[in-house]
């Protein structure tokens, strides 16, 4: 029999390991967390781990072995530094592209400023033109200024005229189509060229109105035929009509590698007229010389270019005043500021000065033509732009005119220098306060009536200078002044000095023939000096005779000489107003 099994203890270095029993969790453990996720335990209180960026897609064309090189260290405040002269110019660039483009706007701007105003201006009829307008005596003075000129200088030199034709630049409304119907030869083509369209169509039913009343009341065609066209005459080629090129346009007239080109042997107008227009033209040199290039062009030899335009010898000699007046201490309108010393120089309690340019007046003949001044110097009203005693003819140059050069520098007027006092340098013939800016803070100079305004800007932006202290605008172009006319005109024009401009026309063919003021065309009338160009006392006689009786008919003198002065039925500022124009004409060599 098997001994009885007999279980041995176990040994004393022996632990009793203990093995835990694994108990199967019945119910789920709540969560606190309503956003926890069925990520292990291990990640539970850890962020998740970082993803690698997307890898850039590989450049076929880019070499992996050609890495742009690090970036440099800067030293400290090395990132402030900034290449100044290159932002300062262009800085200067760009505000030198500004203002050209604000020049070329301006220059655009002008001359469709005139075209849009001419274009609103009203047709109110002659009707109300002769008994409700304030400037009525001055509509009828223009008129027959206009008419003498067609009078004067539309008759044939010789014989009788087969095929007569005249061109109007700057036609306008057809204001002139009744005095070529009228003139002693009647055109027998008549071309209106203006830059305002509205004015173009106003000119057109003008004329056709005026056939439809010729038609009812003679029943006969008119003798004349007119047409109308939409075009700046200033920029563009009078060529581009094909009307103008077939009665004969020139494009090469006027100087042309340093040679003045030969005018058509056969063909062109016998008359161009441009009246109340020619100063806008004087805007720019390059206006200019394209107005006289598209007039000589048009011109037949020994055609004529009649017109009236501002007198700039009136301009000047009232800007030179004013001027002068203001460096003086004295106001606008010509009265001393007082002060001690002027008062204890005149010996007057209330230190009012008299002046003896109170009543000066620009149409008058200045003191400096009987050899002497206010100041006791004769040269100090001396103006280049007026003819020297003896006046020379019609037909006679003045040797100073044609030295006379627009882009040489104003010689120095000795009352000037003395305002100037003698401690102040002058400067290539200018004084300093010809050289000195103008303050654009001061009101423009003003001068006129209650009829009619002159406003000159103290800055010129064109010339970029002052306005001249002796009245001498240099250069010749881009003078400009604001001004306005009762009932009739408001808008930008510009100086037309007058040296400068008949230096220029020369250069173009055209010789001068005839120039006076609208006081000295009247003067003409009353004194029996009315002229032709014809050389026939007998001729010249009918002509002064029916020059007067179309006065009478339009309203500018009265048959009574005895009424008023000698008949005169314009008023006073009407005749100041006049007094601004004068009246020209040029032959075509």
């Amino acid at each position: 029999m098997a001994p009885p099994a007999t279980t041995d203890p176990p040994p004393s270095n022996v632990s009793e390991r203990r093995v835990p029993t694994k108990r199967k969790r019945e119910t789920a453990r709540p969560s606190n967390n309503s956003t926890r996720t069925s990520t292990p335990n291990a990640y539970s209180r850890r962020s998740p781990p970082r993803q690698a960026p997307p890898k850039r897609p590989a450049d076929p064309e880019e070499d992996e072995g050609d890495r742009s090189p690090p970036r440099k260290q800067k030293r400290p405040g090395a990132g402030a530094r900034i290449n100044r002269e290159a932002l300062e110019a262009a800085r200067l660039e760009r505000e030198q592209e500004r203002r050209e483009a604000a020049e070329r706007q301006q220059k655009v701007a002008a001359s469709e400023l005139v075209g849009d105003f001419y274009n609103s201006v009203p047709q109110r009829g002659r009707e109300w033109r002769q008994t409700d307008s304030k400037i009525k005596g001055l509509r009828s003075l223009n008129n027959w200024i206009k008419s003498t000129l067609i009078q004067k200088f539309s008759r044939p030199e010789t014989g009788v005229m087969n095929h007569f034709t005249v061109l109007d630049m700057a036609c306008g409304k057809g204001g002139d189509l009744g005095k070529w119907e009228k003139a002693p030869t009647v055109p027998n083509l008549y071309v209106g060229c203006d830059i305002a369209d509205i004015s173009i169509t106003q000119a057109k039913e003008r004329w056709a109105e005026s056939q439809q009343r010729s038609r009812g009341r003679h029943r006969r065609d008119a003798a004349m035929e007119a047409q109308f066209y939409v075009q700046d005459t200033f920029s563009k080629p009078l060529g581009e009509i094909p009307l103008i090129r077939q009665v004969g346009f020139n494009p090469n007239a006027g100087p042309g590698s340093g040679v003045i080109q030969p005018g058509m042997m056969m063909g062109g107008f016998d008359v161009v007229s441009m009246m109340f227009a020619l100063h806008y033209s004087f805007e720019t040199e390059e206006l200019a010389r394209g107005m006289l290039k598209n007039v000589a062009g048009a011109l037949k030899k020994g055609g004529r270019f009649i017109g009236v335009m501002p007198n700039s010898d009136v301009i000047s000699a009232t800007v030179k005043k004013l001027l002068q007046a203001e460096s003086k201490g004295k106001t606008a309108n010509g009265k001393v500021s007082p002060g001690p010393a002027q008062k204890e120089k005149e010996g007057s309690e209330d230190g009012e000065v008299e002046d003896e340019e109170d009543d000066w007046d620009p149409e008058k003949p200045s003191e400096a033509a009987n050899g002497a001044t206010a100041d006791g110097d004769d040269e100090d009203d001396w103006d280049p732009e007026k003819p020297s005693e003896p006046a020379p003819t019609a037909n006679e140059t003045n040797d100073e005119d044609e030295d006379w050069d627009p882009e040489k520098p104003s010689e120095p007027n000795p009352a000037i220098a003395d305002v100037a006092g003698p401690s102040q340098p002058q400067t290539n013939g200018t004084t300093p306060a010809q050289q000195t800016p103008a303050d654009p803070n001061l009101p423009p100079l003003e001068w006129g009536n209650s009829l009619y305004t002159v406003r000159f800007p103290r800055a010129q932006p064109l010339t970029k200078r002052p306005l001249p202290l002796d009245g001498i605008f240099r250069p010749p172009y881009g003078w400009k002044y604001h001004y306005q006319l009762e009932e009739a005109v408001d808008v930008p024009e510009f100086v037309v000095p007058w040296e400068g401009f008949r230096a220029l026309a020369e250069d173009y063919g055209l010789e001068l023939m005839y120039r006076k003021g609208f006081r000295e065309v009247l003067d003409e009338i009353w004194d029996g000096s009315a002229s032709g160009g014809l050389g026939d006392e007998a001729a010249d006689g009918k002509l002064q005779r029916e020059l007067g009786m179309l006065a009478e008919r339009m309203g500018v003198l009265s048959r009574d000489r005895s009424q008023g002065k000698k008949g005169l039925l314009v008023g006073e500022e009407e005749m100041e107003a006049a007094g601004f124009y004068h009246a020209f004409c040029f032959y075509r060599t």
